[in-house]
């Protein structure tokens, strides 16, 4: 297994390269294949992960961060192959060299930062991480992208610096304790955490929150999120909210491991509850008067981390096993969604959830998929994140945390009209106007963009009517690690 997670963080590196000289077709297919690739070796070492792990050299992967491997490794292949279609003619080669390079070093990053072994590690990788997204957001080369690209660039870097802060304070904490050599790797940190000073990790996880929950999109800390996500091309919006937000939060939930070891679940759930009822509760009021498809998305995102952080924080076995299945579930839903508004902005050249009518008639596949998509992000059985919301729930009442879900609840249903009202509207409504320069032919705008939103689908099936033995065993053996286990 070993070689496995060598190649893991290799692959990507390989289309990244060819970017440089390779005929473009082949830079595409390479592309595709290195995430096909590293999707089947993520699928490789969850028999492991579910076991004593894998370790090499300062690379290791172990339940909780194979489920996070998991979200990118489906995400990369799907938007390779979506942005075969989605980039087909219109764009200069230089463009589309700039544009797999960033991709395949994306996934690269996003790749590397669940299976480092060690806090620093981690946020090494997520700070390059802000560097290639940014570029990728502003690659469009518009006002609004440059504009967006910077005010996501300045504020995801102030977190990652008090994120950095929250490292310093961890490694003060450990030194007490390992002495100063040690390297922040997790196992020994978490060996040592019941004997580490209460004041430094309080302070370390508080800062983590939010500085990592900066990338994260976790409110009051989110603002960068709707302008990034709107502006970006569509096949990095989709990244971006399935798999860089879940990846952030990855290294928030490092942090909250060493914090209940050492502290208690008490303090670190408290401030998990607080930042997560108010990304939800902010995103389901804005939800409800979007303009916007792709800011409609991205304010979607911002309700589901906000849920994830609520999951945690009832601390329930069953809602920690529902927050390890949401993070599966919301990569493969919001993929799909934001594939199928690419479909619906190019299809109809507008952004404007009032410029898009009539889709079900202009997009046969493309309409309604994107509305399945919609369903699946809204908690609509029979999907993954039904099933997911509903042991999160469930764990709440379980850990008697009534009050908190019965917010979490409210605040969904809020968050699902305003989702559904909306994409009634752009699929069910009557047939748009003659387009100035004509009308708009049916059809779909190519098979490459609709073959991963189908893939998508498929898996959102699987997680919510059967969940295969080895994918059930990795979520229940990551939810004990959230709870303490080694």
């Amino acid at each position: 297994m070993s070689a496995v997670l060598v190649a893991l963080v290799l692959v990507p590196l390989v289309p990244a390269a060819l970017a440089a000289f390779a005929p473009v077709r082949a830079v595409k297919a390479a592309s595709l294949g290195a995430g096909l690739v590293c999707f089947a070796l993520t699928l490789a070492l969850v028999p492991a992960a579910v076991g004593p792990g894998v370790q090499v050299g300062f690379l290791r992967v172990d339940a909780l961060s194979a489920v996070f491997l998991l979200a990118t490794g489906f995400l990369y292949p799907a938007t390779a192959g979506y942005a075969i279609g989605y980039l087909h003619g219109g764009h200069s080669e230089a463009y589309l060299r700039r544009f797999y390079l960033g991709l395949n070093v994306f996934a690269w990053s996003m790749l590397c930062a669940p299976a480092v072994n060690g806090l620093a590690l981690l946020w090494i990788a997520i700070e390059i991480t802000t560097v290639v997204s940014a570029l990728l957001v502003a690659i469009e080369d518009t006002d609004g992208a440059v504009e967006a690209s910077w005010k996501y660039l300045l504020l995801a870097s102030a977190g990652l610096g008090i994120a950095l802060l929250a490292t310093i304070f961890l490694y003060y904490a450990g030194s007490t304790v390992l002495g100063n050599s040690y390297d922040l790797a997790f196992p020994p940190l978490l060996a040592a955490a019941p004997e580490l000073p209460h004041t430094a990790v309080r302070l370390a996880f508080v800062l983590a929150v939010l500085g990592f929950g900066t990338k994260v999109g976790l409110f009051p800390v989110h603002t960068w999120l709707p302008d990034a996500h709107s502006e970006a091309p569509t096949p990095i919006s989709a990244v971006l909210s399935g798999s860089l937000l879940a990846t952030s939060f990855y290294a928030v939930l490092r942090f909250h491991q060493i914090a209940v070891a050492t502290l208690g679940p008490r303090f670190p759930q408290t401030v998990l509850l607080i930042f997560g009822v108010g990304s939800l509760a902010l995103a389901a009021l804005y939800l409800l008067d979007q303009h916007d498809i792709k800011r409609m998305l991205a304010y979607s995102s911002v309700e589901h981390m906000g849920i994830l952080a609520i999951a945690v924080s009832f601390g329930a076995p069953l809602a920690l096993f529902g927050a390890m299945l949401h993070v599966l579930a919301h990569a493969a839903a919001k993929g799909n969604a934001f594939f199928g508004a690419g479909v619906l902005v190019r299809k109809y050249g507008a952004k404007r959830l009032s410029r898009i009518r009539g889709a079900r008639g202009v997009l046969p596949w493309s309409a309604p998929l994107f509305l399945l998509a919609i369903l699946a992000l809204a908690a609509m059985p029979p999907f993954g994140i039904f099933r997911s919301e509903f042991a999160i729930v469930a764990g709440g009442v379980q850990a008697s945390r009534n009050v908190a879900a019965v917010a979490l609840v409210a605040l969904v249903t809020v968050a699902f009209l305003g989702l559904s009202a909306a994409t009634t509207r752009m699929i069910f409504s009557p047939d748009p106007p003659p387009d100035p320069a004509g009308e708009l032919v049916r059809g779909e705008v190519s098979a490459w963009m609709v073959a991963p939103m189908v893939a998508g689908l498929a898996v959102l099936l699987l997680l919510g009517l059967y969940l295969p033995g080895p994918l059930a065993d990795l979520l229940t053996h990551a939810a004990a690690q959230l709870q303490g286990a080694p």
